[in-house]
């Protein structure tokens, strides 16, 4: 057998003794929240996954992954100027509320950070914070009178939300709202307008998203390498890679970065000029029906990049991939209209469907 270099073998036993006592340390609760997410990573960068790391320290995978996101969040905290009070407050406390923050950018989650600590808001409320800072960052210009600041961003939801609201008492809600949050005087101007300016800007109806789900077992297609056509020799046969489908769409994935999926034949589908599919979860679109977290595939036309407000768009959003209704024309580089939103095939047991002698029966 041939021995490992002198210096691979020292950086292996480095690597072991350091993960065997960040185990201790997680094991007996030692430090802060954020040292522990740093201790995760650390971990699973080497190897550890996230079930042998709970069974060693009682960590659940889920909340593996909060402290892991929540100590990346905090480490913008110091660097992008967040203040000392709501660095030495998170440092001990509130994974939670930091994990929601983990979409922004570097420079907003160190100031929404300051906001919500200022504010001392909860978790559902950081979370209502992150998206309306998030759904700020879009334009490319602040509206009139509004600037970049966390709290005007806030407002500016309010305040918008208020303008559309004909109900006097939500109206009133949503301008206190605004009011509380609201950072700079010339965005306070435009909410106080509201208290004598009741004209109600009609909304517009955001459309009907394009949700499908696959129902039976016809829906999931299965895709298989061809060989070639005859004649053909036995190395042609054993070169044709091993398909591993991925679960709950069964993508496929080959050697390289390219992967492909099968999709039943909708008429949508059919009609696409240039499609492609990006795997997401659905909690990133509104839906009165969801009642869970769960992937979805989605799939968009590149060739329609046309705005238009009956549809939904893929769009860079500051160098990312993000999908959003415009009910007017956005400055933002469109980048393919979404015409299917999949969900995966409801299955109650599918150890149980994996047996034929049980579904004869």
């Amino acid at each position: 057998m041939t021995e490992l270099p002198s210096n691979t073998q020292d950086t292996d036993n480095t690597v072991n003794d350091t993960a065997q006592e960040l185990l201790v340390k997680l094991r007996q609760k030692q430090g802060n929240w954020v040292e522990w997410g740093m201790a995760i990573a650390y971990l699973q960068k080497n190897g550890y996954n996230p079930q042998e790391i709970f069974e060693a320290t009682g960590f659940e995978p889920i909340q593996q992954n909060q402290v892991i996101v929540g100590a990346q969040v905090y480490s913008c905290l110091e660097k992008f100027g967040a203040s000392a009070a709501t660095r030495a407050y998170y440092g001990t406390r509130a994974s939670d509320i930091l994990y929601e923050l983990r979409l922004l950018t570097q420079e907003d989650r160190a100031a929404a950070a300051d906001l919500i600590f200022i504010h001392q808001l909860d978790v559902d409320e950081a979370k209502e914070i992150a998206k309306a800072v998030k759904d700020f960052s879009r334009f490319s210009t602040p509206p009139q009178g509004f600037t970049n600041h966390p709290g005007d961003a806030v407002a500016y939801q309010a305040w918008k939300l208020a303008r559309q609201n004909s109900d006097l008492q939500q109206r009133s809600r949503l301008i206190a709202k605004g009011l509380r949050f609201v950072h700079s005087p010339t965005a306070r101007k435009q909410i106080e307008q509201l208290l004598t300016d009741f004209t109600v800007v009609p909304q517009r109806p955001a459309p009907i998203l394009p949700f499908f789900r696959l129902e039976s077992d016809e829906d999931l297609p299965r895709l298989v390498a061809v060989v070639g056509e005859l004649p053909l020799t036995p190395k042609d046969v054993r070169s044709v890679p091993l398909i591993t489908e991925i679960q709950p769409f069964r993508i496929v994935k080959f050697a390289g970065e390219q992967a492909w999926v099968s999709l039943p034949g909708w008429q949508v589908l059919q009609s696409a000029e240039d499609p492609v599919a990006i795997v997401a979860n659905g909690d990133i679109f509104p839906s009165s029906t969801q009642t869970k977290i769960e992937p979805v595939l989605v799939v968009i036309d590149r060739a329609q990049r046309e705005w238009d407000a009956s549809s939904y768009f893929a769009f860079d959003n500051a160098g990312e991939v993000d999908f959003q209704w415009f009910e007017t024309a956005p400055e933002n580089t469109l980048l393919g209209k979404i015409i299917i939103i999949l969900r995966p095939k409801k299955v109650l047991d599918e150890e149980f469907t994996k047996d034929s002698w049980q579904i004869d029966e």
